[in-house]
């Protein structure tokens, strides 16, 4: 099955942590939805290691709120997920 939980994150980006959180936000996949003058918010897909990841690779400090959907899957080609 294909499995995918959607994050998205606020953090502060100001002086020279902006180009590293833009940078790890592009090393992630993620989108940056919203930029302020001192923050960005960043939209991540993925599976909820790759979630956590991220999570674990930007500093706690530069965390402003975090917002996840959990997991949603669905089966591949011809198979049909059941629960």
């Amino acid at each position: 099955h294909i499995e995918r939980e959607l994050m998205l994150v606020k953090v502060r980006a100001s002086g020279k942590d902006r180009e590293e959180m833009k940078r790890l936000a592009d090393i992630f996949r993620g989108r940056i939805l919203d930029v302020t003058d001192k923050s960005y918010t960043i939209e991540l897909t993925g599976d909820s290691t790759k979630l956590d990841a991220f999570l674990v690779a930007i500093d706690r400090a530069a965390i402003l709120e975090t917002v996840r959907t959990g997991a949603s899957g669905i089966g591949r080609g011809e198979r049909i997920l059941r629960v």
